[in-house]
């Protein structure tokens, strides 16, 4: 099949739930693969753009059916409880290679230790787990494993003024270590997991397979390289996780894959006549073909950035500005900028997407600020 970028946002932004057919959170296909989060409220914007009804502040937090850990890439995102060990299981390395591109550390940093790259891992999981027998804030888990981690497994931070683990390697040792993050807490706090058995060392090809299957089924078509990208290991190491049954296609030309059964929707998605305000990090943004959702190089600067990604303006099937947010006492004032000039029914549109994001973060009522 041939298809153009265009067709391929409109497919996506179905398989993401944008059109809002969906009243309950956690039948949500993002949670088929995790939803992030931050200390922006991302997750529960996300639900705003995705949910039909009313999102509340407690949206996330007071749903049993969903936690929250430290899974793909490190970062934090919202699972279905019941799917935690599985997610676990797919986090586990399929090998040196790949627990060494997962901890995003150099050789030369691992010949410190003298060990290799899963013992590093592992080492760090068993020593989560040791100290972790309640809530504990970050900072004090932190603390708590350099003291009794070889002096390897740290380094000097100059923000922190002190000498502590390295960051990524505990929060990709976390979850093995049968331990995740408390909802809505600053600073971040860690909790043993429920029910939590043994660490798993094995890996599990099959749970690997799976995440990277999903990935494709919001977010593809796409590329093995896009693919390695979300999943935060190497090229070579994804096709050890590629799955089976996908059907090539072109867009514009160039070669990707979708799972098979995908094919009459991505032939025949439904019209993207929506607007939709998605927050930073929204699976909808993580896709890593970059040039797909947004061609203009200057445009995707504005989009995605070193360091703190605005959110963005979704209108008739295209990634149309970029939107960002200040509190000032009951009040959220929003800050929109708009690629192109915006039809008036789209622009109230984004004003209303405004309010309801005001309503969910339990502000009284948001003032609106266009830009060119």
């Amino acid at each position: 099949m041939n298809v153009d970028r265009v067709q391929v946002l409109a497919h996506r932004i179905a398989a993401h739930g944008l059109h809002r057919t969906e009243a309950d959170a956690a039948e949500l296909a993002v949670f088929d693969l995790g939803l992030q989060d931050s200390m922006r409220d991302t997750a529960l914007l996300g639900l705003v753009a995705r949910l039909d009804g009313v999102v509340t502040p407690e949206s996330l937090v007071d749903d049993q059916r969903l936690a929250l850990a430290w899974s793909h890439r490190g970062a934090p995102h919202f699972h279905r409880r019941a799917e935690l060990a599985e997610v676990t299981a797919s986090l586990v390395p399929l090998g040196e290679a790949d627990a060494l591109a997962r901890m995003l550390w150099q050789r030369k940093q691992l010949r410190e230790t003298g060990l290799d790259a899963l013992d590093v891992l592992f080492t760090t999981a068993r020593a989560i787990r040791k100290v972790v027998k309640g809530p504990m804030t970050k900072g004090a888990v932190s603390t708590a494993i350099t003291e009794i981690l070889p002096p390897a497994f740290s380094r000097w931070c100059r923000g922190c003024n002190a000498t502590h683990i390295y960051e990524q390697l505990m929060r990709i040792a976390t979850p093995h270590a049968g331990v995740r993050l408390e909802a809505d807490q600053s600073p971040a706090t860690l909790a043993p997991l429920e029910g939590r058995g043994p660490i798993r060392t094995k890996p599990d090809v099959a749970a690997a397979t799976r995440v990277v299957e999903r990935y494709l089924r919001i977010n593809g078509p796409a590329t093995p390289g896009d693919a390695a990208g979300y999943v935060g290991t190497t090229r070579t190491v994804l096709d050890r996780m590629w799955p089976d049954d996908l059907a090539e296609v072109r867009v514009d030309g160039k070669r990707a894959f979708l799972p098979t059964d995908l094919l009459p929707a991505l032939e025949n998605p439904p019209e993207p006549d929506l607007v939709r305000l998605l927050p930073p990090w929204d699976p909808f943004i993580q896709a890593r073909d970059k040039a797909v959702l947004v061609p203009d190089p200057a445009r995707q600067k504005e989009v995605w950035k070193m360091l703190g990604n605005p959110g963005v303006l979704l209108a008739g099937g295209e990634i149309a500005g970029t939107w960002r947010t200040k509190s000032a006492g009951k009040r959220l004032a929003f800050t929109i900028t708009a690629f192109d000039p915006l039809h008036p029914a789209a622009r109230d549109a984004a004003e209303a997407e405004a309010t309801r994001i005001t309503t969910a973060r339990g502000f009284a009522s948001p003032t609106i600020t266009w830009l060119p």
